[in-house]
């Protein structure tokens, strides 16, 4: 089979795309995720201690992983997905009311991938928390 030099062309140009695409959509992915947190905490410093993720190493379907997390004192907690098109996973909201500062929930995961949960704590600081999921069979679009 003999090829053009315009069908060689297009090849090469298909191949280039093919390879330069998913770092693209990677780089989107994380400018998404530091613009959410920066949003979130005003561009504040992250505490490494003070809000407990529970979520589970591997996630047979992505479509319903479960997670848990608290933060004792928290006024708020965010939860985000690195690798999800869209991030955001949700924000909890507690008033000076409320009897914990724990939340739960499922949600959805593309791959495999880090869950952030951030808290803003009641004295204004922000503390973070970090955990790996391996999926295996992916649920957001994946």
């Amino acid at each position: 089979m003999e090829f053009t030099r315009r069908e060689t062309l297009a090849l090469a140009g298909a191949a280039a795309l093919t390879f330069a695409l998913p770092f693209r959509a990677s780089a989107a992915t994380e400018a998404a995720t530091n613009d959410a947190i920066n949003a979130f905490t005003g561009g504040a410093d992250l505490a490494d201690s003070g809000v407990e993720l529970i979520a589970p190493e591997i996630a047979e379907n992505g479509n319903t992983v479960p997670i848990e997390v608290s933060a004792p004192g928290a006024t708020a907690i965010m939860v985000l997905a690195t690798g999800n098109p869209t991030p955001g996973v949700a924000t909890f909201n507690f008033g000076p009311l409320a009897a914990s500062q724990s939340a739960s929930t499922r949600m959805r995961l593309a791959g495999t991938q880090d869950v952030l949960a951030i808290a803003k704590l009641a004295d204004g600081s922000f503390a973070r928390s970090a955990k790996t999921v391996k999926v295996t069979i992916g649920g957001c679009g994946g």
